[in-house]
This record gives structure tokens, sequence and C-alpha cells, in this order.
């Protein structure tokens, strides 16, 4: 049994949602015999890599069974249930990445949209190669491939310069911009790369003040990412010194959306961010 993913969790807790008031019994006997009782616990309890066909056939039966299955809904589970064999980059990794961040690649690879928000340091979306490196190393509390760490930090960035790129919503504390480090010019081309991604047409960057009165991003930096339209598909990632995890349950991810609205309002806006970015960089 292979273990649950936070991909897997979502779908299954989806179709959870679909299958509405039927017992699992009765869409066994709808089905006519396609799924087993046993197949479809497993799907909806994560407990099995789901099969994109079988998602395909259990979308087409509960539509006809009169839910609610738009294309957009469609496409998003079959995102989902991408089979094991069809593989990302990010497999090559395995022994070097946690499950935990190999989770993380994976949902941003198939998001529609993240929202970020980082209290100490630039996001990783938007880290220079040396920031990324220097980041490894003075967070590192055992000794970490640093080299192969910084080559999946930026291979994920593809995410943003792809053909149907992600759109990145990225908010960080001035506080970020102000590090120091010992490395010549390491902060000076962080930011001009931070200049550089915000005039892409999918990524915003605003930045909240030092200024700024007590906010709800006080005490933690998160993501938010979303699926398109269907906010119970979105998962929050929050991440800490020696941990990570990921908040899935519909309220809670729901106050982790309103807490990054709220944080996009006391930021400063855009342009503004990006003027103070470019003063900050002056003296860098």
């Amino acid at each position: 049994m292979s273990t649950p993913t936070v991909r897997r969790r979502r779908l299954g807790a989806k179709l959870r949602a679909l299958r509405g008031e039927l017992t699992l019994k009765e869409v066994t006997e709808q089905s006519k015999g396609r799924f087993a009782y046993s197949k479809l616990s497993r799907i909806e309890t994560a407990r099995s890599a789901p099969k994109m066909q079988d998602i395909g056939a259990l979308l087409d039966l509960y539509a006809n069974l009169g839910r609610e299955v738009s294309s957009e809904l469609r496409a998003a589970l079959m995102m989902l249930a991408k089979e094991d064999d069809q593989r990302g980059w990010w497999h090559s990794y395995r022994g070097v990445i946690s499950p935990v961040y190999e989770d993380l690649i994976s949902l941003e690879a198939e998001a529609h949209s993240v929202s970020v928000w980082h209290l100490g340091a630039i996001p990783g979306l938007l880290q220079t190669g040396d920031y990324a490196r220097e980041l490894i190393r003075v967070l590192a509390l055992t000794e970490v491939p640093v080299d192969a760490l910084v080559q999946v930090r930026l291979a994920r960035q593809m995410v943003l310069t792809r053909e149907e790129p992600l759109t990145l919503r990225a908010i960080v504390a001035e506080q970020a911009l102000r590090s120091t480090s010992s490395v010549d010019g390491l902060m000076h081309e962080q930011l001009g790369r931070l200049l550089a991604m915000g005039k892409r047409p999918n990524v915003s960057i605003q930045v909240v003040p030092a200024n700024a009165a007590l906010h709800v991003g006080q005490l933690e930096s998160f993501s938010v990412l979303h699926f398109g339209p269907h906010t119970d598909l979105d998962v929050v990632h929050a991440e800490g010194l020696t941990s990570a995890l990921y908040i899935e349950e519909r309220e809670q991810v729901a106050a982790y959306r309103d807490a990054s609205q709220q944080l996009a309002s006391v930021a400063l806006p855009a342009e503004e961010s990006a003027q103070l970015i470019a003063s900050i960089r002056k003296d860098a």
C-alpha cells in the first residue's frame, strides 16, 4: 500500500463530497461492477494511487447521477490523479528531498496560483541560486546536500516561465529584503531578481513595510495553493525550521486565504513595493 500524499487526499475528499448521500455500495451498484466497494474506499481515503481512467469513469458516473461536474473541476481532479508513471523531474531527487517537499513541488506544478507570505526570507520561487545556497547552508541543522537542494530550488521556478505559467502572489516582509550576507553582492543580485520577476504578468510582489502595524502574519510564513475556482481543493503549506506541514481542513484553509488577503491590504501596492525594493538594493 503506497503512502497517502496531499494530492491524493485532496482528490479523495472531493470525490467523497461528490458522492454526497450515496453509500459506497450504491455507487458500486450504479457503476455496474466497474468499481468495487474496496476500490472506492481506497480512493476516497487516499490509501492507493488512483488511475486516471478510473477517475474519469467515476466523474462520468457522478455527472450521470446529477452531480455538478464542470470541465474545470474535471481538469483539476484529473491533474491530481496523474498516474505514478507520469513522473515529474523531482522524482530523480528522491533521497535528497523529503516526501513533504516532494508534495509541495508536485502541487506547485499543478496549481493554478499560489499565494505566498514570507516573514524572514525571500520565497523559494523567487530566489537566486546564490541566495538559495546561503539560506540552505544557514538553516541546515545537519549536513545536507546543498548543491542538489539548490538545483531543486531553481528547477521549481520553471512553473513561473512555462507556456501556461503559475500565477504567483508573493507578499514579503521588509526585513527579508534587508538581510545581509558575507557573500559579496548576494542581496544586490537577489533584489534585482525580485524587480525583474515582478514585471512578469503572472507575478505580483508586495512588501509589508517595517513600520506596519501588528498583523496576522506575525507568527509564521505560509503558502496557499489554489486550484482554480474550486476552493475546496486548496491546501496550505506552512514551514518551520525543522518541519513543514499541510493544512487541508476546509475552514482552516479558508482562514489562511483570509489572512493572505489581509496581508495584501497591509502591504504596499506592487508599484510602491518595487520602488522600495529598488531603494534598498542601492545600498545592498
